[in-house]
């Protein structure tokens, strides 16, 4: 099943709010496979009053913090159902790689594919692209934990 996600139906996924919700919409939503999703970078973000003043750049790991969100609704989507309502908790990352920069005006598409979905973990690769070039890639642990 594919499907389409607004900002509302990622809030009712994510625990995530302003300033650190980092995904605007999800394109494309296929459960046990891959996600597509974007987000818009504008120079209204938070971070770009300190990084860097002169010459706004996203900040790499806000890039990543981006694509493990996008892989926990992934993750989210695909597991069982005994892991409704738990939070999925960012546990790792490996093969982190920044291509590009990412500046005010572009829009970040973000991709998840899982590599090994088990009942309490998931692995997952993902890539940023703007313009359809590769300005990150990482590979993604997240774990499936109770609520705190």
């Amino acid at each position: 099943m594919e499907s389409a996600y607004d900002i509302q139906k990622i809030i009712e996924l994510l625990p995530h709010r302003y300033p650190f919700l980092l995904v605007d919409r999800v394109i494309e939503m296929v459960p046990d496979d891959k996600v597509t999703a974007l987000k818009n970078v504008t120079i209204n973000e938070p971070f770009f009053q300190g990084h860097f003043p002169g010459q706004p750049v996203m900040p790499g790991v806000l890039i990543i913090e981006a694509l493990a969100q996008v892989g926990g609704l992934l993750a989210f989507e695909s597991g069982t159902g005994d892991n409704r309502g738990k939070l999925i908790y960012f546990m790792g990352m490996d093969k982190v790689r920044f291509r590009k920069p990412v500046v005010p005006g572009d829009q970040l598409i973000l991709e998840a594919k899982i590599i090994n979905l088990r009942s309490k973990a998931a692995k997952m690769s993902g890539t940023a692209r703007v313009d359809n070039r590769l300005v990150a890639e990482a590979e993604l642990m997240a774990s499936f934990g109770e609520r705190i």
